[in-house]
């Protein structure tokens, strides 16, 4: 295990924490790379003064025995991924972006299609190294301070550091096996997708709703040897090949990241982008999420010029008894596809949901309603806020990375004010890492 270097690159942190703590004035954490929160007009999320962490990039240690891995937060998945799958093992929750890091996916929230049986990211953690806004190492984990340790979840970054965490793994084979069922009708397709998750009989589910008559249920199962395998890294677009297939095999880790080369729905926004021989010229310095989220970074100030307002980006955890509510809803209104559909089981009710808000919910299954690149320029109404109404409407959550219209009193109606208030005092009283997650996540556009 690399604790030593670890340690040491650890205290370098510590004592930069320490310098920025008494100068009182905000800082935020710099992993190297992209991040991956949406980029949002006049963004003031990353003004402040930076710390870099992106020397906390390495995996430490790999228990095949014991399915456990230690890393530090910047190691990205798709490095994490090809550490782990030699031994068998791979993360129980791998985002399907290869860029994606682990600190990200602790600090927001990172669920995929083994979420139905594994909850998030977060829920494999059982441990975390943190520097707080003091500049003090801690090691938190549910049995020690388990209140400041359930309170990192979905933080943001604003209550300190993480530096190493300690996880679970989970089986993995050398391919996987993909069916593709497809429904003609809303109820057909949920009380399938509700019969499977219900079930558990396969080792991945998710759902990509093409049209309002076209509802294809994604089935995934891990086989040791596959007859071939097909690759959706250039030419090829993975999501629309589940429009026609109805069965496919891919290697283990182009199935994790199959929606990276074109993150999701980005090349479908350039024109030309998703034709073969563009891609094939152009895709080794355009495809794939890293490259890109830099381009659409580097060009969001032209694209500002042109539009209205950003495209719509966002994850929707809707309860899956008001599933059909909110797509009633949605297909006579926005309908907009495709749209993502991602089951998505809590294995308890977290800590950082307020307490009503949590019973509102009233279920433990959660439908992640996932919209990527939907145009926002009506002069009548904002979509974005539109879908943060319905979403309260409909007893549920929504994701902050990227555009937030929440007033602080409906915030945190939905966010756990006392528990988040009490953290916060105790890890970073003096406001190194914002005031609160509220005020980093709503500057003003």
């Amino acid at each position: 295990m690399n604790l030593p270097n670890h340690d040491e690159r650890v205290e370098t942190i510590v004592q930069r924490v320490r310098e920025l703590a008494v100068t009182g004035q905000t800082a935020h954490i710099d992993k190297g790379g992209v991040h991956h929160f949406v980029p949002r007009p006049c963004d003031a999320r990353f003004r402040s003064r930076k710390l870099d962490t992106s020397a906390l990039c390495h995996v430490l240690e790999i228990d095949p025995e014991r399915r456990r891995c230690i890393a530090e937060p910047g190691v990205r998945f798709r490095d994490l991924v090809r550490a782990t799958l030699p031994h068998g093992l791979v993360p129980t929750v791998v985002p399907e972006l290869e860029g994606i890091t682990l600190g990200g996916a602790v600090a927001g929230c990172s669920v995929e299609s083994t979420s139905f049986r594994h909850g998030g990211f977060f829920d494999s953690v059982e441990e975390i190294e943190l520097i707080t806004g003091k500049g003090e190492l801690l090691v938190l984990s549910p049995e020690h301070d388990p209140a400041a340790f359930h309170m990192i979840h979905g933080s943001y970054g604003t209550l300190g550091v993480i530096t190493r965490l300690s996880f679970r793994l989970a089986p993995a084979m050398p391919f996987v096996r993909m069916r593709y069922i497809r429904h003609r009708s809303f109820p057909e397709f949920h009380a399938a997708l509700r019969a499977r998750c219900d079930a558990g009989d396969v080792d991945f589910i998710d759902g990509i709703i093409h049209a309002p008559d076209h509802l294809t249920l994604c089935l995934g199962e891990y086989v040791a040897r596959a007859p071939y395998v097909s690759d959706y890294r250039r030419e090829d677009i993975f999501y629309k090949s589940t429009r026609h297939r109805a069965l496919d095999y891919l290697t283990t880790e182009d199935y994790l990241f199959r929606y990276d080369t074109e993150c999701h729905w980005l090349t479908r926004t350039v024109p030309g982008l998703e034709h073969p021989l563009v891609r094939r010229l152009l895709g080794k310095y355009v495809l794939g999420s890293t490259n890109l989220i830099r381009w659409s970074q580097r060009l969001s100030p032209v694209i500002r010029q042109l539009q209205r307002r950003p495209d719509v980006v966002v994850d929707l955890f809707i309860p899956d008894r008001r599933f059909s509510d909110f797509y009633r809803w949605y297909a006579r209104e926005p309908r907009f596809f495709p749209l993502w559909v991602i089951p998505y089981r809590l294995p308890v009710v977290y800590p950082w949901l307020a307490t009503e808000h949590a019973q509102r919910l009233a279920d433990s299954l959660l439908i992640d309603c996932a919209i990527y690149g939907m145009p926002n320029d009506e002069a009548e109404r904002d979509w974005s806020a539109v879908f943060e109404a319905e979403t309260f409407a409909c007893d549920g959550v929504k994701t902050l990375i990227s555009r937030n219209h929440y007033t602080r009193r409906r915030f945190f109606e939905i966010y756990n004010q006392d528990n988040y208030t009490a953290v916060k005092q105790r890890l970073d009283p003096h406001a190194l890492f914002h005031r609160d997650v509220y005020e980093k996540l709503h500057p003003a556009e």
